[in-house]
């Protein structure tokens, strides 16, 4: 085993973990889906509330952002692949069109962005959900805060799921942000994390809305799959980080430091766009050409990879 690789299995061992018998597979049940809900919400208040844990969070928030965005794009018929998304949004020049596939994921991390308290949560919402919700939005968020709290947060997102959907059953991205929201202010979360899109299907949502038989439990059991797995990925993150920043001593370049952080928030980097002429951010300036070499040389050490596969307009992240 490799120095590196041992670092990443210490690191995975101190990290709160999930009990085995909430990963284990049985029949679903109402209470038994809360129950284990329960202890995943722990694990993942305890990975993403405390500093110590070292996961970083804008990462993990913009990762689960671009799985938002690729599950919705098929929910919504689209079917764009997460690299054409991530590409979509993160390779369009500065001020010009994205195209519906970056506008998605723009939505979903506009999303993340939001501030969870009074006004600005009101205000920002608003602006994500258009003039055909909006009148509605509020009444519904807090309907479904309300059952979170009575039912388990796993109910309240569900609620607000369906208080959208009944209005337009294709307001798939609409009826998952507001029920995210719910569930981080169950949690007293100070930002969004886009969790419960990720393994919904189009039958599932249509049954919710026609009460289908079982289609809350078997959306609620969904939910607690997608908190499992962003539990996974916040100690994969939280592993990570602690690697690439271990590395940054040995960058030479001015600004590595800087640079180093905007791997650890940003899920794609495209170095002539975000690192050059100046690190996105900062006032800090660097060379195309430093920017570039700084990229292949976090490749290099093994904390970074680059995702495209392309020669030109590349896109560097951190390694997972």
């Amino acid at each position: 085993m490799t120095n590196q690789s041992a670092a990443l299995s210490n690191d995975l061992n101190t990290l709160p973990k999930l009990p085995g018998w909430v990963t284990c597979k049985r029949a679903e049940t109402f209470e038994s889906v809360a129950f284990r809900s329960g202890a995943a919400l722990t694990v993942l208040d305890q990975l993403v509330s405390d500093p110590s844990q070292g996961v970083p969070l804008k990462l993990l928030a913009n990762k689960l952002a671009l799985q938002a965005a690729t599950v919705t794009s098929k929910l919504e018929g689209r079917l764009a692949r997460e690299a054409d998304i991530r590409d979509a949004y993160h390779l369009a020049p500065a001020g010009e069109a994205r195209g519906p596939d970056g506008d998605l994921l723009a939505f979903w991390r506009a999303g993340v962005a939001l501030r969870l308290t009074g006004q600005d949560l009101q205000i920002g919402l608003k602006n994500l959900v258009g003039s055909n919700f909006e009148g509605d939005i509020a009444g519904w968020m807090a309907a479904g805060v309300a059952r979170a709290k009575s039912h388990g947060p796993l109910a309240g997102c569900v609620a607000v799921m369906r208080a959208v959907l009944e209005v337009d059953d294709r307001a798939e991205r609409i009826a998952c942000m507001p029920s995210d929201i719910v569930l981080a202010r169950a949690l007293n979360w100070t930002s969004v994390l886009p969790v419960t899109a990720q393994y919904l299907t189009k039958a599932m949502l249509r049954d919710l809305v026609s009460n289908g038989q079982g289609a809350d439990l078997k959306v609620q059991a969904r939910l607690l799959t997608s908190i499992e797995d962003t539990i996974r990925l916040a100690q994969d993150l939280a592993s990570r980080a602690t690697l690439l920043r271990a590395a940054a001593p040995k960058l030479r370049a001015k600004g590595s430091e800087a640079a180093v952080d905007l791997f650890l928030s940003e899920d794609a980097i495209g170095p002539s766009m975000m690192l050059s002429p100046t690190i996105q951010g900062t006032t800090i300036p660097m060379t195309d050409r430093a920017a570039r070499r700084l990229c292949d040389r976090l490749v290099d050490l093994g904390v970074a990879r680059e995702l495209t596969g392309r020669p030109t307009f590349r896109l560097y992240g951190i390694v997972r």
